[in-house]
């Protein structure tokens, strides 16, 4: 029987992720080891094992998004995630601030087209 995979992100990283999804009732928390937000089967928040945290932005708040928090795109196993932002461990921090790119991100993952 195969042995259940435990998550290693820091207990302090997982809390602040947890924090930000709990301000908004509407977008639900999934994934036990890999925790994440989907609508519509897209991905708009993820948060990795090393606890580091993807947020999918709109294609013109990309940009100005890397530049004012100096991050890059997402890397996830190599592979550079189009559509998703390195957030700072800095704001990842400042709950109060992030908060309106979780809602720009949900607001835009409303409006993909489902899959």
């Amino acid at each position: 029987m195969a042995t259940a995979k435990k998550s290693t992100i820091p207990a302090d990283k997982l809390e602040l992720y947890e924090k930000l999804i709990a301000t908004n009732p509407n977008i639900e928390r999934k994934g036990a080891v890999h925790p994440y937000t989907s609508l519509n089967g897209h991905m708009f928040t993820y948060l990795d094992q090393t606890g580091t945290m993807a947020i999918r932005l709109p294609e013109d708040q990309l940009e100005p998004f890397l530049k004012k928090y100096k991050t890059m795109l997402f890397v996830s196993y190599g592979v550079v995630k189009k559509g998703l932002v390195t957030v700072p461990d800095a704001l990842l921090q400042n709950t109060k601030e992030l908060k309106k790119y979780l809602e720009t991100s949900f607001e835009y993952a409303k409006k993909l087209k489902p899959k």
